[in-house]
């Protein structure tokens, strides 16, 4: 089965064209454009170039299209992506600017473009459909929930990968088989002791997920992509009573401090030197003290969601780190496990050290826990939802 993902910015498209079958999957071509101002054109462009570069014969070959949809109004899950979906991406538009309405408008323009193909979207808030209604909820009145507002999480796809990989790795394949089937079957119980993971979605945006037996039981971000762990230039938590005051103190209205949040906060808005966390980590080397407090920060963040989760779950048999802060950052990593050792969790340092994105086990041999780095392919998690969805 050739299925197409389609990563779709406000300015920018990318595909990757997969070959699927029961044992796995591959890329077998991928493209992008940037500065986009006609996606009909440039998906046009992207089937025309697939064909000439003779990786299909014609567009009838294009199976399915998969996109990675952020957050529906009323709507999650895998689903197929027709009116209903584009509905619930319009009804939330205003929740997630940079994401809705660019997928609303692919899954028109592919509509037309590849009428042949089986339109398919995942939705990010999707792993989080079991999660308790405690941890779902917000403590607000009942006509703010009635209207849609609540903890969805995001970085579904990331996580439930690391659900499905950290069990094979443990050598859990009841709980990996949950895991993979999970948008089909839902939760299911297992016969075996519980299997207990912590997964650390760190890049750009990040957030750290509890998941037991396969399912996730919560999540550190919330109603919109700008909330938990601060991100590269979004505010991440904030208590609401903080916008209405810097508001009337700084003379600022509601869209600029909104802007300020989503745009200069963050990584960004406290070095004040970047929202790239390498430049960042340079200037904090250089004696920079904001530097070092924005990298202070991000792992107090992470390793608070990480002590929720531990108490929640009554303890862990695997923590993970993923995407490219957590691939890649062994000072990052090594921090967020500082001390963990009274708990029995205990990291390798020439492990950790030594592991640059690449699948490791980095904990020590004595560890009660294992601890994992486990690259990040959302695009491959994609791909497979759709296929299992498809078959």
């Amino acid at each position: 089965m050739n299925i197409l993902v389609a990563n779709l910015g406000s300015t920018s498209f990318k595909y990757r064209l997969f070959r699927m079958d029961e044992s796995g999957g591959e890329v077998v071509a991928k493209g992008g454009y940037e500065r986009v101002s006609d996606y009909a054109a440039v998906i046009d462009d992207a089937i025309a170039t697939l064909q000439r570069d003779g990786v299909i014969t014609g567009p009838d070959d294009i199976d399915a299209v998969g996109f990675k949809t952020v957050l529906g109004k009323d709507l999650s899950g895998c689903v197929v992506a027709d009116q209903k979906v584009i509905d619930a991406l319009e009804g939330f538009a205003a929740v997630a600017p940079a994401h809705n309405p660019p997928y609303a408008n692919g899954i028109r323009q592919f509509a037309k473009s590849l009428p042949g193909a089986k339109l398919v979207a995942l939705f990010e808030t999707a792993f989080y459909q079991w999660t308790s209604s405690a941890s779902a909820n917000y403590a607000i009145p009942r006509s703010w929930r009635d209207i849609g507002i609540r903890r969805y999480g995001f970085h579904g796809a990331s996580h439930k990968f690391i659900a499905e990989r950290s069990a094979e790795l443990s050598s859990r394949d009841d709980v990996a088989e949950i895991a993979r089937r999970l948008y089909l079957d839902g939760p299911r119980p297992i016969s075996g002791k519980p299997f207990r993971v912590i997964s650390c979605h760190l890049g750009g945006s990040s957030s750290v997920t509890g998941i037991l037996n396969g399912v996730a039981i919560g999540t550190s971000m919330g109603f919109s992509p700008q909330s938990g762990l601060p991100q590269n230039n979004r505010v991440g938590e904030l208590d609401s009573g903080a916008i209405p005051y810097a508001m009337r103190t700084l003379g600022i209205s509601l869209d600029e401090a909104e802007r300020q949040l989503t745009k200069e906060s963050g990584l960004l808005g406290t070095s004040g030197i970047s929202n790239d966390i390498r430049d960042v980590k340079q200037a904090a080397k250089d004696g920079n003290p904001d530097a070092q407090l924005a990298l202070d920060q991000l792992v107090h963040s992470i390793r608070h969601w990480i002590g929720a989760f531990m108490l929640e779950l009554g303890g862990i048999d695997a923590l993970v780190f993923t995407a490219g802060i957590g691939e890649n950052g062994p000072d990052i990593r090594a921090s967020v496990c500082a001390n963990l050792e009274n708990f029995g969790i205990r990291m390798d340092s020439v492990k950790n050290d030594a592991c640059q994105a690449v699948e490791a086990d980095i904990s020590s041999a004595d560890s009660c826990a294992r601890i994992f780095v486990i690259p990040a392919n959302e695009e491959l998690v994609l791909a497979r939802e759709v296929f299992r969805k498809l078959s």
